[in-house]
């Protein structure tokens, strides 16, 4: 059962969150604070292992029921990846309508602290950290008003930006594909795509490059092609994710950006043999998994592979060790090649199969 609570939603939004194909979710929170602005929605999809924990997307969604249904996908998505991950948590997210880039900063921080005051609210059911649009500094504002926060920077209590580990795990999931389709576990000598270089993509395509792989990168900001552009000339620049998923000789395709860039359109273009990237949400509706699959295109789950960052915030509740966190985003190499074993078993794609022991491990919680 869904418990909406928080201010009164429209006809469309009640039917998102009762008709939608992500159904299943613990409790939904909108909340709206006028002073601030802010207008938010917080979704629990399973307490189940845990109390939930996942980012806070700040993002200039076209509509209520579009943050709705992002905050639906995204915190199933998170019961996934922090069950694959072996942590003992649920999953969450929340969703903040607007453009954190055209609010004044004191306009951003009341907003923040009313956000944080609905997070306190759930009592610790949901733990909080960045996303697509929030930062550590974000961070350590809401923490002001909530307890349950992470992310936050480390002179605040905090194990700070949490896409260094993100972006380790990513390429260890390129590396258990590699070593699942090639047989050696390198990407030296690959030709790597990636779409999205931002927060977690430009410490991907350092791993990338230090491993001897070719890199060709795209993003929508200019700032953020330029910055690896700069400091790496040999890196070629595609001039969009169209282009970059069309390129010759691609071995691995990596969206890095946001969900939704495995779809009809994409898949029968894409020229890459593997693809494994650090975005939430890749598929973009069910049976995309299987199109990868009869075109013998090998599929790296996305919340395993992208777990790093959730394994460091679910640390930092414990007291942060970087080390420790390292050693654990490191076992995303043998999740990710234990998956490809399941998924060849099961004869099934490694979606499916992820999903599976995802799934098993959310139902013995559930029998303890």
């Amino acid at each position: 059962m869904t418990d909406v609570t928080g201010v009164p939603a429209s006809a469309d939004v009640l039917r998102t969150l009762f008709h939608s194909e992500q159904g299943g979710h613990e409790q939904v929170v909108i909340c709206q604070d006028r002073a601030s602005g802010l207008k938010a929605v917080i979704a629990l999809h399973s307490t189940a292992l845990g109390p939930a924990l996942g980012g806070t997307r700040f993002y200039p969604y076209a509509s209520e029921e579009e943050a709705v249904a992002d905050a639906l996908n995204l915190a199933r998505g998170m019961s996934y990846k922090n069950a694959m991950a072996g942590l003992d948590h649920g999953g969450g997210k929340a969703v903040i309508i607007g453009d954190p880039d055209a609010i004044e900063a004191g306009q951003k921080a009341e907003l923040l602290l009313a956000y944080g005051r609905f997070v306190a609210s759930l009592g610790g059911r949901y733990v909080t950290a960045c996303d697509v649009g929030t930062y550590v500094a974000d961070m350590d504002v809401v923490a002001r008003e909530c307890r349950w926060t992470t992310g936050r920077s480390p002179e605040n209590g905090g194990a700070g930006d949490s896409s260094v580990l993100t972006a380790f795990g990513v390429f260890q999931g390129m590396r258990a594909s590699a070593q699942h389709l090639w047989g050696d576990p390198t990407l030296c000598g690959r030709t790597v795509g990636v779409a999205g270089v931002g927060k977690v993509g430009h410490h991907l395509v350092e791993h990338l490059l230090s491993d001897g792989a070719e890199v060709v990168v795209t993003d929508v900001r200019e700032e953020s092609v330029r910055r690896i552009t700069d400091r790496h000339p040999e890196v070629t620049v595609a001039a969009d994710t169209d282009a970059l998923i069309r390129t010759e000789g691609l071995d691995i395709y990596a969206p890095c950006a946001l969900g939704g860039a495995l779809n009809d359109e994409s898949v029968p273009v894409l020229t890459a043999k593997v693809v494994c990237g650090a975005a939430n949400n890749q598929l973009a509706h069910p049976g995309v998994e299987k199109d990868l699959a009869d075109r013998s295109v090998l599929y790296a789950p996305d919340y395993v592979v992208n777990a790093g960052g959730v394994i460091q915030v679910a640390d930092e509740l414990h007291g942060f060790d970087f080390d420790r966190c390292k050693a654990k985003a490191a076992k995303i190499f043998d999740t990710t090649l234990a998956i490809f074993a399941r998924a060849k078993l099961d004869g099934i794609p490694p979606a499916a199969a992820a999903d599976r022991i995802a799934e098993q491990r959310m139902a013995d919680a559930r029998r303890r």
